[in-house]
């Protein structure tokens, strides 16, 4: 897909991986819709933003009313969306027997629903012009149970398998469906979700996942990326030293 002129909706954009695949749509050329919750953060993202190439809207991903307007102001100010970009998500990391129904009930909303939700919208918006490309931002805690990450590991799980069946349910529509798997980022997501022990070189930089979206989204539209892991070289599962 040739980026320049399209219309990009991305999730949690006010800051972190979101705000950094902004600024690289921009540079492309393309079209950019922030949606957040959080309005402080979406004004400061806009700071030296092009309103001709951004557009701003406060929404719940976890409400269909929302979400639904997120099509209606876009389409009404723009035109049709073509790329939409699933990146809005939370985390609260603690053992399964500390965490409060509330925390439990917000993780799954906003990580599973909100994704689904999304998903919905676009594939509805892009069915009619058979072309369009999502992007669902999940994590590596879809490939493993972590302990004191659960509940997040079961929405991002959620969020894989959704993903698969969505792929093929799009296919026919001609809409591609990509995953991307990041392991740590370095962002303020770490430290909301707990206190932060590995040391940041350990982490990956927001840029790197904006770099990988935007490979995947310039592939040719016959080609569909369909899962990509992303991990710094020295994030690793295993204790292993060189001899």
């Amino acid at each position: 897909m040739h980026l320049h002129g399209q219309i990009c909706v991305i999730t949690g954009a006010a800051r972190g991986i979101g705000l950094a695949t902004v600024h690289s749509l921009i540079q492309r050329g393309a079209k950019v819709v922030l949606v957040d919750l959080d309005f402080a953060a979406l004004s400061a993202a806009m700071s030296g933003l092009n309103e001709e190439q951004a557009l701003t809207i406060i929404a719940d991903v976890s409400r269909g009313e929302d979400v639904a307007r997120i099509v209606t102001e876009t389409t009404a100010r723009w035109g049709d969306i073509s790329v939409w970009i699933n990146n809005a998500g939370l985390a609260r990391h603690r053992w399964i027997t500390d965490y409060t129904e509330g925390e439990i009930d917000v993780m799954l909303d906003v990580n599973l629903k909100g994704t689904i939700l999304g998903c919905q919208a676009a594939l509805r918006c892009m069915a009619p012009h058979r072309r369009g490309h999502i992007i669902n931002i999940i994590s590596t805690a879809s490939l493993r149970g972590i302990p004191s990450e659960t509940v997040y590991c079961a929405a991002k799980w959620g969020v894989r398998g959704f993903t698969q069946g969505l792929a093929e349910e799009a296919a026919p529509h001609r809409i591609r469906v990509t995953a991307i798997l990041p392991g740590g980022v370095d962002t303020a997501f770490w430290d909301e979700a707990s206190p932060r022990t590995a040391p940041k070189q350990l982490f990956l930089k927001p840029e790197h996942i904006a770099d990988a979206i935007l490979r995947c989204l310039e592939m040719d539209d016959f080609c569909v990326p369909r899962e990509l892991v992303l991990r710094s070289l020295d994030d690793s599962d295993f204790s292993v030293k060189p001899e």
